[in-house]
Order: C-alpha cells, then structure tokens, then sequence
C-alpha cells in the first residue's frame, strides 16, 4: 500500500508542475493541523467523511498533513456552514464536509441568510446511489410503467422512504417525476419512516408500493430477490453484483439523486491554495486506500472537482429550491 501511496504522490506532483517532491510541495502553507468539520455529532455521515479523509491524507501526503475531526452539530449543517463563512473565510486549513443533505437544506432555505456560492465546493469523492425499487410480485415491472402510472395519476402509487416530507429520499422520487414530465408533484403519495430498513420491509411486504432509497441499505435484498430494482438515479451502474440495474439517464429521465459525500471550503482563499485542495483530493480519492474503504462503506465512484463540482452543487440547489416550491415547502 505504501508503494502505489507514493506513485500516486509523484503523479499528482507531476501534474501539478513538480517532479520528485510530495504532493504537500505544491503549497507548504497547507503543511501541518488541518480542521475539517463535521457539522454533526459523532457518528455520522459527516463525521465519517472528514475522518475517513483525515487517515487517507496522512498516508497521502506521507505525514505533512494531519487532520483533526471538529464535531460542529446544530442546525442541520447550519452551525458548520456559518463557522466557515463567518471565522474562518480565508483559512486555507480548513475544510468541512457535505453531502446532498447540505444542499437540500440550503435549497428550502433551512440556513437562513447563507447561499451556496458563499463557499468554495472542493468535489465530491464517493456516494451512495439513489434506487428505486418494487417487490417481486408488484405489477410495476420498470420505470417506465411507474413514470405511466403517475402521469395518470400522481397520487396511485405510494412511497416509501428513510427522510421526513422533504427530506432527501423525498426529494429523490419528485426529482425523479419532475425529470419525467409528471405534472401535480404535490399529489405524489410519500410515507417517511424512522430509517431505511423499516421503509425496505413495508415495500418487501406488500404494504407500500415502491421503495425509494440509496443503494446500500437495499442491496442484500436485491441480491436475496426480495426487491426488483427499477433504477439506478443517476449515469452510473452499481458496482458488481448489481451492475446490471438500468441507469435512469438510460431510460430516459435525466436525474442524479445519489448522497455525495464531499468538501468545500471558505470563500476567500487564494486560487492556488483552492486548486491545491483540488488536485490533491483528486489524487487521493483515487488511491487502493480509498476505494477499499468505499466498498467496506457501501459507497460507489462520484468523481466531481472544482469548478465542475462548484457549478453541479450550485444546479442542485436551484433544481431543489423549485421543487420544494413546487410542493409547497417553501414558498
């Protein structure tokens, strides 16, 4: 592991204009204690992310960097955000993590006064796939016999899923809709449970119609043929075994509701100081390292980074403030 930590050092020093120097090189102002927030109390999605990047930067960079995990809860991610932006908005040593839950909550306007662009959003590095799925003995046989249904009538069919009335997994079915063409989001029937697995065994059971939820929480019931899945929400297919699932853009509706995990930083740093960042998370994200930890997490591949993953948090935030506009969440 050591040996490929080091070719991918000297890959990224390549590619950032050096040769045989450590990645940490390209901007020593970066060396040492690094912050990275977990706008959240231990345990967490969040908390998981700046730990699980904290370990793999101090492999990565052969022990320039270490990384302290400061737990920030309060505010759903509010707390956090307002830190970030407030004491620390030219502090290129410090990062926070994010994920769909962040700009969902910045879309409805849960973090009163503070946009998304008042951040720099570094990338994403993994994720899990949003997947909606029906039991076995359901007459809905594809997505495109569910989109059918609900053109005919929104409110014929029931959903389950994990998040609170327009939580993620809320939002993942009416992004869905809305990609298709389905008119009245409003009316679209959603039951929200305590967690995933409740919400698995309610639609195995014949008691909800179609699951809605991530990838990882339904997996061993797709592979025991409890749960047909119908898609895959986003470009991408699972890894193997369920890498035969269709992809929505396959079929026809052009949506990505998978939970990122990712970064972003203050707003003020210098440009270097931001494509350092960049690079390295990049390189990093791209190591044995990180790819094993994603498939002992249940997380799949979700490569976006600078300024493509800027623009794509940005489009997200807006794609969900009008949906949640349109069902009457916010106004």
């Amino acid at each position: 592991m050591k040996i490929k930590t080091k070719l991918a050092v000297a890959t990224t020093s390549l590619l950032i204009g050096l040769t045989s120097t450590p990645v940490m090189a390209a901007d020593p102002l970066i060396a040492g204690k690094v912050d990275c927030i977990a706008p959240a109390g231990p345990g967490g999605g969040w908390d998981f992310t700046c730990r699980s990047i904290g370990r793999l930067l101090n492999s990565f960079t052969n022990g320039e960097i270490t990384v302290q995990t400061l737990n920030m809860p309060g505010a759903g991610g509010g707390v956090g955000f307002a830190h970030v932006i407030t004491k620390r908005s030219d502090d290129a040593k410090v990062l926070a993590a994010a994920s769909t839950a962040t700009t969902a909550r910045l879309a409805q306007n849960q973090f009163p006064g503070m946009k998304s662009d008042m951040v720099r959003w570094i990338g994403a590095i993994g994720t899990d796939p949003g997947i909606i799925a029906v039991n076995q003995t359901s007459e809905i046989d594809s997505l495109e016999t569910l989109i059918s249904k609900l053109k005919q009538d929104p409110s014929s069919v029931t959903f389950a899923g994990a998040s609170a009335i327009g939580g993620w997994d809320h939002l993942k079915i009416l992004m869905t809709a809305h990609a298709a063409g389905v008119s009245d989001l409003k009316r679209i029937k959603y039951l929200s449970y305590n967690n995933g697995g409740t919400a698995v065994t309610q639609v195995v059971g014949g008691h909800i119609d179609v699951l809605v939820g991530v990838a990882s929480s339904s997996k061993g019931f797709i592979e025991s043929g409890d749960l047909k899945p119908l898609a895959v929400l986003g470009r991408d297919h699972l890894s193997p075994p369920l890498d035969k699932i269709p992809t929505s853009y396959e079929l026809g509706v052009d949506v990505e509701a998978s939970n990122w995990r990712g970064f972003y930083m203050p707003k003020n740093v210098s440009e270097k100081e931001y494509q350092w960042w960049v690079d390295t998370l990049k390189a990093a994200s791209q190591t044995d390292e990180w790819k094993e930890a994603m498939v002992q997490n249940g997380l799949e591949p979700f490569s976006l980074f600078g300024e493509e993953f800027d623009q794509f948090v940005n489009q997200q935030v807006n794609s969900l403030n009008l949906i949640s506009k349109d069902i009457g969440i916010i106004k």
